[in-house]
């Protein structure tokens, strides 16, 4: 395992990223046409990623779950992607891109990473547009930006509601391209079951035919996980159904230490739950608050009667509404970070002003909007999304205000990696959510889709690189070996055995018992009492999963519910890391809200004297505590202080 060094470049920091890539091993292309590399996940991380390194000449390998790279979770995506154009010239620039980034994520990210994000921001938009991603456009025919949570300027550009899909087929054009020329092969309907090490290095990995229950064996020089982030332990959550966090705790499990786990964002505006029933939640997305206006009732009295339907929003004056986010925070108004207004909604509805039958929603109204710019203009920006909340809601949001209400929709935690993107395994780097490095203790809007393309296209060519010029002399490994027969027996040995329980509880049971627990215990806001009793329900809910989890079928042939019990295994240990990370750390800071510590006015109240660090967490064993490690956060460039949004 390698030591604990961020690998930060020296010098100031509008230059480390010069400086590392001026400083940076190469690989002449005969030698990249020698080298295997492994890619697990075909999200904006994956496929830019395995396209960057096809078109270099490695060979790679992408593997995904899906039954084509093109269904990967970043076609969710909806609202944006950030870059510093400065395009309408209000001020921005990469450093405002850099500054908005940090602040928004309250002061607990790596300066280093964060400003080689800002930085080669713009490239990726110039790579998008000469893939013919059909960015929004004036009527000037110029790339058109609109403006996101936690800043004062407009730097996101979007293709409607539906971003992530158009930016992935961008990605997937390029993937395919070097799956023509040879240079890359997808293997779909696979899942990742183990990561092979090999003298210290990862060297491979095995992984289970979803189609045929067969598992295989594949060699790397190198392996990058990108396959999202672990927000669906919480259940219920905007996450595709099976998005999981299982190749991110496998790496951990062998030796790759976590990063801040208890960073888990909560989205303000989703569609609320409908029922004890719900499996998913819906996006709805922060684009929205563009345009929209978020309120509540003032009076109690119009609180009942919308719950008993007795009056419409529409009938309720505008004197007596209460646009809670532009009264308390009249800089930003609607457009705080996703973590202010989340738990300013909350604050509201746990006042007892919620306007749905279960009292979990707030108003996002677009009457003001639909006046100033019509219904055409709204349509133009946001008819699918309005599409799709009619579908779902049975409600005209052209006529009546939308419902919303938080709900969990990204994890900033992840592997931990260097400056490199390299976890403490040598030879496996992490890209995208998958990794915690760059936006602290909460998200800005439109900035996932920049890390992931910015990890794959620009980032991760220079850092592999920089590890693979020291691997031309590793021959490609046999998969016969003793590491990888070892790696398949344990694998066989963990399906054997959860196919052995034949209990009475479905898997889906256990997930939603486990989703209540971190909801309630874990969730907007935590504190002592409510850690320390997740801490005992999470483990005893552990155990009773494996003495009491019914998996139907057999593993020989097509069968999700064993793929869906490994997750939810592997769910059950995240969630207990999560829950003990957030009672380690005795302060709030982004989404990480303890209630012990705040503000008089509620806002969250970090402490930088003794909580200025990225917690990374190291994996020693089964049933072992595992063991804190501190990553020291230093800011050269920025001040640390208080976020204000008013």
């Amino acid at each position: 395992m390698s030591l604990f060094d961020s690998k930060i470049p020296t010098g100031p920091l509008s230059e480390k990223w010069t400086k590392f890539k001026a400083d940076a091993k190469l690989v002449n292309p005969t030698n990249k046409r020698k080298l295997d590399v492994i890619v697990i996940g075909s999200g904006l991380a994956g496929a830019s990623a395995a396209a960057s390194l096809g078109e270099m000449g490695y060979n790679v390998k992408v593997f995904c779950y899906q039954d084509t790279p093109r269904r990967a979770h970043s076609i969710a995506a909806q609202g944006g992607i950030n870059a510093a154009k400065n395009y309408q010239n209000d001020g921005d620039s990469v450093y405002r891109l850099f500054y908005d980034t940090i602040k928004g994520g309250d002061y607990r990210a790596r300066e280093a990473n964060v400003y080689r994000l800002a930085e080669v921001s713009n490239n990726i938009i110039d790579q998008c547009v000469a893939q013919g991603v059909p960015f929004a456009r004036d009527y000037g025919g110029l790339l058109d930006n609109r403006s996101f949570g936690g800043a004062q300027v407009s730097r996101t550009f979007y293709a409607r509601g539906q971003t992530g899909q158009q930016l992935l087929l961008g990605a997937y054009g390029a993937l395919n391209r070097q799956i023509a020329k040879g240079t890359v092969k997808v293997y779909s309907r696979r899942n990742l079951l183990d990561i092979v090490v090999i003298d210290g290095k990862a060297r491979g990995v095995i992984i289970r035919n979803l189609i045929t229950g067969e598992i295989e064996r594949y060699f790397g020089h190198a392996v990058v996980i990108a396959s999202g982030g672990y927000g669906n332990v919480y259940y219920l959550s905007t996450y595709a159904m099976g998005a999981n966090s299982s190749p991110a705790w496998i790496a951990h499990k062998k030796g790759a230490w976590f990063g801040n786990p208890c960073y888990v964002q909560i989205h303000p505006t989703c569609i609320p739950v409908h029922g004890d029933y719900q499996s998913k939640l819906t996006l709805m997305s922060e684009s929205l608050r563009n345009d929209g206006r978020i309120w509540v009732p003032k009076k109690m009295e119009d609180v009942q009667k919308l719950r008993r339907k007795e009056i419409k929003p529409t009938q309720i004056a505008e004197e007596d509404r209460d646009y809670y986010l532009e009264r308390r925070y009249p800089a930003f108004g609607n457009l705080v970070p996703r973590d202010v207004a989340s738990r300013a909604a909350k604050e509201r509805t746990d006042s007892g002003y919620g306007v749905n039958d279960t009292g979990l929603a707030v108003y996002l109204d677009f009457a003001e909007a639909i006046g100033r710019i019509g219904k055409k203009g709204v349509a133009a920006k946001y008819g699918n999304l309005f599409q799709m909340y009619e579908k779902i809601n049975d409600e005209n949001p052209y006529e009546t205000p939308m419902m919303i209400y938080p709900a969990t929709h990204y994890t900033m935690g992840g592997l931990w990696v260097d400056y490199e993107l390299m976890t403490t395994i040598p030879g496996l780097f992490a890209a995208g959510e998958a990794n915690f490095s760059d936006h602290g203790a909460n998200r800005l809007g439109a900035s996932a889709l920049m890390q992931g393309l910015a990890d794959g296209y620009f980032v991760l060519p220079y850092t592999l690189s920089n590890y693979l010029a020291d691997e031309i002399y590793t021959p490609r490994m046999t998969t016969d070996g003793e590491e990888f027969e070892q790696a398949e027996r344990q694998v066989k040995e963990r399906i054997e055995k959860l196919m052995s329980i034949n209990g009475t509880e479905s898997v889906d049971t256990f997930h939603k018992r486990l989703g209540k627990i971190m909801w309630e215990h874990c969730g907007m806001a935590r504190n002592a009492q409510g850690l320390k009793k997740a801490l005992e329900m999470i483990p005893e809910l552990r155990k009773e999963f494996w003495q009491n989890v019914k998996i139907p079928g057999g593993s020989d042939y097509f069968n999700p519910e064993i793929e869906k019990a490994g997750y939810v295994a592997d769910f059950l240990e995240i969630g207990e890391l999560i829950v003990r990370d957030a009672l380690h750390r005795e302060e709030s800071c982004g989404g990480h809200f303890r209630e012990e510590y705040q503000t008089q006015e509620g806002e969250a109240l970090r402490n930088d004297a003794d909580f200025a660090y990225v917690a990374a967490w190291e994996y020693k064993g089964e049933n072992k505590a595992q063991e804190l490690h501190k990553e020291e956060l230093r800011y050269e460039s920025i001040e640390l202080k208080q976020r204000n949004y008013k």
